[in-house]
């Protein structure tokens, strides 16, 4: 397969959440007939429901600042699906990634069950990095941690940061009930590391995991201030804590990674949408915070530095806390663009436009296409104010590319 036949084979495969299938079977299956990619190299995985891509970020970069072949591991992607997967901070080739592509899909249609998206795309990220002789894969959770496919690869340290409400329908219901799915990366002989926790329960779950499974884990809290963090926001120290703490115990196996090399990695991180700022007339701010505790700490952020007037885009999957979201990011703004995303779990404008009607202050407009919004945001935003894009990352995917065009 070229790439684009390589994209429509794993897009048929079906969506990747409305057609996922948790479990660990079929991607152990799927990697063991692969050769077992994942034992030619070490692993760090993180689970969490908010800060665990930008703690992969941070130390995917503290390693790579300390010259360690990495091979980093993300979703979802923005635009495209090699966003995923990338080896030494560079985002694999579509050539490359239609080779690995091609021998997983070779591979996947001899088992019994058909692997899905996510399953297929994991193995071709762990297919990668053996073909790159990789030294260190740092691999962000997709879904819970229990039965998600990252958790096949078995790595030997893994970190947990915030664990909150997001994604209930797969999850479950309760806090408890999540940090249950979430911990489960802890396993008999792994190092652990657990950052600051938001609900006392969440943390008595870990904690109870770690205690089965005989696991001494390692706490921390929120980085100390004398570091300048590149990734926005307050809560970013809790990660960069996380981070910190999973590069020590890397040293402690053998890697090489100094103090200046940690320093240097946090404050040359970075991770695209997320409080990411964009130099423009209006400034551009673009965030996924597509739950509540992302939510918070976007508001927290706005509420300190936000350029006025502000206007907000907002479009948000349906499946999500839009009450709640609506509640905390709809009155800070001094325009509301309701909109759509190109996505068959969006939440539609006449489902956000009671909870506008509710929580804004300002003005709220609407529109149908994230095109035309973006296109309304900079007709209703002086050119010293701030526009900021938020509530999914498929929304930040959509324009993130718009907005980079107009500089």
């Amino acid at each position: 397969m070229n790439f684009e036949a390589a994209v429509r084979y794993l897009l048929s495969l079906g969506h990747e959440t409305l057609a996922i299938k948790l479990g660990l079977r079929n991607t152990e299956l799927l990697l063991n007939a692969l050769d077992n990619p994942q034992r030619t190299f070490q692993s760090v995985q993180i689970a969490g429901t908010n800060g665990k891509g930008s703690t992969a970020a941070m130390l995917d970069s503290i390693c790579r600042a300390a010259g360690i072949k990495t091979g980093l591991y993300t979703s979802p992607h923005l635009v495209s699906i090699t966003e995923r997967i990338r080896v030494s901070g560079v985002e694999i080739s579509r050539e490359d990634f239609a080779a690995c592509a091609t021998r997983v899909r070779e591979v996947s249609e001899q088992l019994e069950a058909l692997p899905t998206f996510f399953e297929q795309v994991t193995a071709i990220a762990l297919v990668a990095f053996r073909n790159a002789n990789i030294e260190l894969a740092i691999l962000e959770t997709g879904l819970g941690g229990r039965l998600d496919s990252t958790t096949a690869a078995n790595a030997n340290i893994v970190g947990i940061t915030q664990i909150a409400l997001d994604h209930q329908e797969y999850l479950g219901n309760t806090i408890a009930s999540i940090a249950a799915e979430k911990a489960a990366i802890i396993r008999p002989g792994v190092r652990a590391v657990i950052g600051r926790q938001q609900y006392p329960e969440a943390l008595d779950v870990v904690l109870q995991r770690c205690e089965a499974t005989g696991v001494r884990p390692v706490l921390v809290d929120s980085l100390e201030n004398g570091v300048n963090l590149a990734l926005r926001g307050r809560h970013q120290r809790d990660n960069a804590a996380v981070a910190v703490r999973l590069a020590e115990l890397l040293r402690e196996t053998g890697f090489d990674l100094s103090d200046a090399a940690i320093v240097k990695g946090l404050e040359t991180a970075q991770h695209a949408a997320r409080l990411e700022l964009i130099q423009h007339e209006p400034a551009f701010l673009i965030d996924g915070a597509h739950n509540p505790a992302g939510a918070e700490s976007l508001r927290t952020y706005l509420d300190e530095f936000a350029k006025r007037p502000l206007t907000l885009v907002f479009g948000a999957m349906r499946d999500k806390q839009l009450e709640q979201i609506g509640e905390i990011l709809f009155p800070v703004a001094d325009v509301l663009v309701l909109t759509v995303v190109d996505n068959p779990r969006s939440a539609t404008v006449e489902q956000l436009e009671p909870i506008a009607q509710r929580f804004a202050r300002g003005t709220v407009l609407k529109s149908d296409t994230s095109a035309e919004a973006l296109q309304i945001a900079l007709d209703h935003t002086a050119r010293e104010g701030m526009i900021c894009v938020a509530g999914s990352l498929y929304l930040a995917g959509e324009l993130r590319p718009r907005i980079l065009s107009l500089r």
